[in-house]
């Protein structure tokens, strides 16, 4: 069986790989096992084969960013600063997980107690095609200097990038084994869960979350889930309206809409509601679409037929319940997946841009009475991955933080992800921490050690 890999900006095949056998995956799973035994030991060694690996992306950016532009279809200018963002993150690690892993001493009736954080051993990491080289790579800068090693499996749309990955590994030096990425599909994914590992780390769709959790933790392996979203965005009564419109432009149509941060649903309140949705338009009509290999480019295509399917789909559904396209709309071009950056009015909740998440540039607005409403409606979604909200109140945006229902807040700025904080969501957005600390401690054994100078006789429970 093979993969094949297809350009979204001219729909010509890029190329064709292998899948991989199963005894070549018990191979590769054999040798992580065996490099792990030697890779966890020296925490300073690992600290400087990071800093060499954010040297060789920083070195070899151009044709990284080439090679994710062709796969998947993000702009250049993107898929440069991705790659600048993975070396960002690596050097993060390098300078500052030594320290994370340091043991902690707490006092007990011992005559010394401390917590130790040990690695977990071989983590499968199933990954997405929209962010190939950040999703992969944020995940494995914690781990890897944690300790354990990673055996990567890449979405098959961006199987190079992936291939990628592991050679930058190999070039910046690193023992053989420890990061590893795999040729495969969905069913191989499932051997890899089920294969000699210790974890698993999954980002997609809640759909594929559940069964990967299912069958991960059926097997009593440790799972983090990053999942969709639908991030709300609201505007609220005293809000900046060129900062939030310029911000709206930014959340909604960064990778061509293509992000599980990307703000998908717009509350703005009524009384800035008309200044807000002009601003929106005329700059989201400012936008470029086109050859994403431009640096002048924008918006580049989405990442394949069913992609753009999809956004047609959901434009269809909800001008046919009443809303009204304000920009946009419309697929461009007969060769390659492009849609126009569009804006939606007239929204309503039985519409499935209102519900279900958007992955792709389509933007719908809903116009709310005032700010108890925008998180009323927030809050009436499966998803709880990230939310952005823009006044210049503080008070405010303190007490509306606390209320609406996400792992990720950012006042007066779009959501992002960011090596010194934690990523991640709740309700379907999934569960665990990427990055930060938090990050680093989803994949390690948390371990509490106790001396004593002789048994004590008064415990009564255990």
């Amino acid at each position: 069986m093979s993969i094949q890999t297809i350009n979204p900006a001219t729909e010509s095949q890029i190329a064709q790989y292998q899948i991989i056998t199963d005894a070549e995956l018990k191979t590769k799973v054999a040798k992580s096992r065996e490099t792990f035994s030697k890779w966890k030991t020296d925490p300073k060694k690992r600290a400087m084969f990071l800093h060499l690996l954010s040297e060789q992306l920083r070195k070899n950016k151009d044709s990284l960013a080439k090679i994710a532009t062709q796969e998947m279809g993000k702009t250049i200018k993107e898929s440069a600063a991705e790659v600048e963002k993975c070396a960002w993150v690596m050097e993060f690690y390098g300078d500052n997980g030594e320290t994370f892993l340091n043991s902690e001493v707490i006092n007990t009736d011992a005559r010394k107690s401390y917590i130790a954080f040990e690695p977990l051993g071989l983590i499968a990491s199933i990954m997405p095609w929209n962010f190939p080289y950040w999703q992969a790579l944020r995940f494995a800068a914690p781990s890897l200097m944690a300790g354990n090693t990673i055996l990567l499996k890449p979405a098959s749309v961006t199987m190079n990038c992936g291939l990628q990955i592991e050679q930058m590994f190999l070039k910046a030096g690193f023992p053989e084994g420890v990061f590893q990425t795999l040729v495969s599909d969905s069913k191989m994914a499932e051997k890899l869960i089920d294969s000699d590992i210790n974890a698993v780390t999954f980002t997609g769709s809640n759909i594929a979350g559940s069964k990967v959790a299912q069958r991960a933790t059926s097997q009593i392996k440790k799972c983090v889930l990053e999942l969709g979203g639908s991030d709300p965005f609201i505007v609220c009564s005293d809000a900046d309206v060129d900062k939030a419109s310029t911000g709206a432009v930014k959340g909604r149509f960064i990778n061509c809409g293509q992000s599980c941060i990307a703000s998908k649903r717009f509350f703005v309140t009524k009384n800035i509601a008309k200044e807000f949705i002009e601003q929106f338009v005329q700059k989201t009509e400012k936008l470029v679409v086109g050859d994403p290999m431009s640096d002048s480019t924008d918006i580049g295509p989405l990442v394949n037929a069913d992609g753009l399917a999809r956004i047609e789909a959901m434009v269809k559904d909800a001008t046919s319940k009443g809303a009204q396209v304000l920009t946009g709309g419309k697929r461009l071009g007969s060769k390659g997946y492009f849609y126009t950056p569009t804006v939606l009015g007239g929204i309503s909740p039985d519409m499935a841009v209102a519900n279900e998440e958007v992955f792709g540039p389509v933007a719908p607005v809903t116009i709310v009475e005032d700010e108890q409403e925008a998180i009323k409606l927030a809050n009436q979604s499966q998803y709880g991955l990230g939310a952005s909200i823009w006044t210049k109140n503080l008070d405010k945006a303190d007490k509306m933080s606390a209320l609406v229902e996400s792992g990720i807040v950012s006042v007066n700025n779009v959501v992002i992800s960011d090596p010194r904080i934690p990523f991640g969501g709740v309700k379907h957005s999934g569960f665990g921490r990427e990055l930060s600390r938090y990050g680093m401690m989803e994949f390690v054994n948390i371990k509490s050690v106790r001396y004593y100078d002789q048994l004590v006789q008064h415990h009564r429970v255990e």
